[in-house]
């Protein structure tokens, strides 16, 4: 069994509370954000026990780049045991659909069990009912 979660994370606003435990994150960036935000938002999925983060929309790559830093800085810039390594991945040719389906197809942990996945939507519009059923449909 899966469990999806939404958050609405508009630009500079703060971060709500999160459960720690293994999952994967889906960041979807429709808004422009500073490079502080977007460094703190990448702290807080590390810290949020993701392990598969796939960034897609406005600048996706630096997303991929911003949460790997945070990745190492957990580790004071050392090595990052495998069961704490985040994968990152950007995805600025594709469909959201495209990334939601593999979301469901394709990332995954060698070892955890990653059955929950948090998308989190750096948007000045909330769309979680439509945004859930595009992620359901894509499956």
């Amino acid at each position: 069994m899966s469990a999806v979660e939404y958050f609405h994370l508009p630009a500079a606003s703060p971060l709500p509370q999160i459960k720690k435990r293994p999952c994967k994150t889906i960041v979807l960036i429709e808004q422009d954000v500073s490079t502080d935000w977007q460094n703190k938002v990448s702290r807080w999925i590390v810290d949020s026990g993701c392990l598969y983060m796939m960034a897609w929309g406005r600048h996706c790559s630096t997303w991929d780049d911003s949460v790997d830093w945070a990745n190492l800085e957990e580790y004071d810039y050392g090595p990052i045991p495998e069961h704490r390594s985040v994968m990152t991945t950007w995805h600025e040719n594709q469909s959201m659909r495209e990334v939601f389906w593999e979301c469901h197809h394709v990332a995954f942990h060698s070892t955890i069990d990653l059955s929950v996945t948090v998308i989190s939507h750096i948007s000045d519009v909330e769309r979680r009912e439509e945004l859930m059923r595009i992620f359901e449909d894509s499956k």
